[in-house]
């Protein structure tokens, strides 16, 4: 195991160490090189100019191969993933895994050392490649341990090219409003890109950008360890501000041929450029034995094996119930929930409970939980993406991490890093508002029509769309408790508690929700009704006429619509088989239950008539009810429709 110094204690290192430091840069080099050439793909540049960085972070922080997990452990966060190899190397060195694996299996098919850095495997903290985003999730992770009172440093190392995104400067501004002084942040700063220079294909300044959002940045020779030692151990002596350090590098370093030339970035060398690069570096060229090693593996036929990962267990109270005819929303009992579950934990640095905030709170139901736990609310401003990862990244370190958006801002603003969130297993609890033509007078821009079809597309995260307030709080509650990413979409304008026949609440008493469940909301024996969500109270309306004029369909509340495709539910497949289906939704037609529905009708083999009723174009501003009257998802089309479909 090469582990030196001594917590960053020793001002410098000893000459020994350096030379130690030095040799394992070369065999890690030549060790990326190999991988890259075995697998015939990769990025030797970038992986090249990182390695002292990794090198000298990895001997130096505190992070153990023998306690990979201890809670006290320092983070490290790559940002750029496709320098894995380099990182890959580094680790193996360290023995945080067999080396040879990493060169033998690097980027084969099942392998968990994949082409961008990948969390499953040990001493990888987050699953990267998407470059703008490590940044944030060291913010989320600087954060965690501030809540559970845990003192540790988090390192995040990135490319200079990414510092373009947009991203970057949302979680430069939060980790100094935030006073997150136990980052340290790393930049390769080689100057190239796959396409050219930096200065070309995007001008910026880096290190005043740094300084102009309050950062401290030391410059350093990316490439000279005991420089980048004193000034990592000057940054965690900082107690200011963030800091980062501008590691000047060169692509490609330690190969003459490949230095400074950015074709290298992203391509493999020729089998005579290999050779001639690892004469250079003094190394053995050839790969017989990683090669059949590599072969011996044959076909991954087993999923790689899940991360052990810390799932947030807070206490959530006794649920609340809301009385028929009584017309409240879904953003009220969210907020009433939200605020029992924040005084239940008091004091829990176990499980804290956070909530994050893009400058709504105001509408989606967070705006009394910021006022009275200010030490738990985290505002964002209007910095969707960096709120996503960063709360997302809490979650993976034991935080309750709820965040609440508007959905066109959460989903369709920051999808990609909902998809990096589910990618990386977090346990991100994230409450939509505004859902289709509840938006209303908010217009198109606001209406966010797809948010079924987008969180469908996020394999590993549940999503949830309660039907009524005391629906809403139980769902709120269940999936505090629960491992993994989960979606609950609610409505903000007034609807009515959903009763059962004899007038009792039907969400309240002895209703427990249960992931997947359908809910027989009415009888009938003239077809089915099939919604989703604040919809059911119209279909309830509905069902009353049809009732009077002895058209008596079944009506069922779906409000899992992610599972309908593959549910053995007998309640909704025995009515799926009265002939006549009728799907209702505020959700784009295409994507929504209905297609759901039709994949389930059409899987069975269940002979039935099928009619989706939902959004089949963007609608028009104004008041919720006319804006559904007008989309012809009102209620009273609701019955003229079915009345005649039911009626064949």
């Amino acid at each position: 195991m090469i582990q030196i110094g001594n917590g960053f204690k020793d001002e410098e290192l000893t000459a020994e160490e350096i030379r130690r430091l030095r040799n394992l840069s070369r065999l890690t080099r030549a060790d990326a090189l190999r991988m890259i050439h075995l697998a015939g793909s990769g990025h030797p540049g970038g992986s090249l100019s990182s390695v002292d960085l990794y090198v000298t972070l990895l001997a130096t922080m505190d992070l153990r191969a023998s306690e990979p997990d201890d809670p006290r452990r320092d983070r490290l966060v790559v940002s750029h993933g496709h320098t894995a190899p380099a990182m890959y190397g580094a680790l193996g060195h360290c023995e945080f895994f067999d080396l040879d694996d990493a060169v033998g299996l690097f980027r084969k098919a099942g392998s968990i050392f994949e082409g961008n850095l990948e969390r499953t495997v040990p001493g990888v903290e987050w699953t990267s490649g998407n470059l703008g985003m490590g940044l944030s999730t060291a913010a989320g992770f600087a954060l965690a341990g501030r809540l559970r009172g845990l003192k540790y440093n988090v390192f995040v190392v990135m490319s200079d090219g990414e510092q373009q995104k947009g991203q970057m400067a949302e979680a430069r501004r939060f980790a100094k409003k935030y006073r997150l002084n136990n980052i340290t942040a790393l930049v390769d700063f080689n100057g190239l890109q796959a396409v050219g220079k930096n200065a070309d294909v995007m001008p910026q300044n880096v290190k005043y950008e740094y300084i102009a959002d309050g950062w401290d940045v030391i410059e350093v020779n990316g490439h000279d360890h005991n420089e980048i030692y004193r000034a990592l151990r000057r940054a965690i002596q900082i107690q200011s501000a963030p800091v980062l350090l501008l590691a000047n590098t060169v692509l490609g370093s330690g190969v003459s041929f490949m230095e400074n030339e950015a074709g290298y970035q992203g391509r493999p060398l020729t089998d005579e450029e290999y050779a001639e690069a690892m004469h250079e570096l003094r190394v053995d060229p050839d790969l017989s034995e990683p090669a059949d090693y590599r072969d011996a593996f044959g076909d991954f036929e087993l999923a790689p094996e899940e991360v052990v990962v810390s799932v947030p267990r807070p206490r959530v109270g006794e649920p609340r119930t809301y009385p028929p005819r009584v017309d409240t929303t879904g953003v009220e009992a969210f907020a009433a929930a939200l605020s029992d579950v924040a005084e239940a934990n008091k004091g829990n640095t176990d499980s804290p409970v956070t909530v994050s905030d893009c400058a709504q709170a105001g509408v989606v139901g967070t705006a009394a939980f910021g006022r009275e736990h200010r030490d738990y609310f985290l505002q964002f401003g209007l910095q969707e993406h960096c709120a996503a990862t960063t709360s997302g990244a809490m979650s993976m370190d034991g935080v309750v991490a709820v965040w609440a958006d508007r959905a066109a801002f959460a989903l369709d603003g920051a999808y990609n890093q909902l998809r990096m969130l589910d990618i990386n297993r977090a346990h991100l609890k994230l409450v939509i508002t505004h859902l289709g033509l509840d938006a209303g007078q908010d217009g198109k821009a606001i209406q966010c029509l797809d948010y079924l079809g987008l969180v469908d597309n996020l394999y590993g995260v549940k999503a949830v769309f309660p039907a009524d307030a005391n629906q809403t709080d139980r769902v709120f509650r269940h999936m505090l408790t629960q491992p993994g990413n989960w979606v609950m979409g609610i409505g903000c304008s007034r609807g009515p508690v959903i009763a059962d026949l004899d007038g009792k609440p039907l969400f309240a008493g002895d209703y427990q929700f249960e992931y997947g469940n359908v809910d027989l909301v009415r009888p009938g024996d003239h077809g089915v009704i099939l919604t989703t969500g604040p919809m059911l109270w119209r279909a309830v309306a509905a069902w009353d006429v049809l009732r009077d004029e002895n058209l008596e369909p079944a009506v069922i509340h779906v409000s899992c619509p992610k599972l309908v495709d593959a549910t053995d539910d007998p309640v909704l497949l025995q009515n799926l088989r009265k002939g006549r289906v009728i799907t209702y939704e505020d959700h784009n037609v295409r994507t929504g239950l209905g297609s759901r529905v039709a994949n389930c009708i059409a899987a069975r083999g269940i002979s039935c008539r099928l009619l989706k009723l939902g959004i089949d174009r963007y609608a028009v501003s104004g008041d919720p009810d006319e804006v559904y009257r007008r989309m012809g998802l009102d209620q009273d089309t609701l019955v003229a429709r079915a009345r005649k479909f039911l009626k064949r």
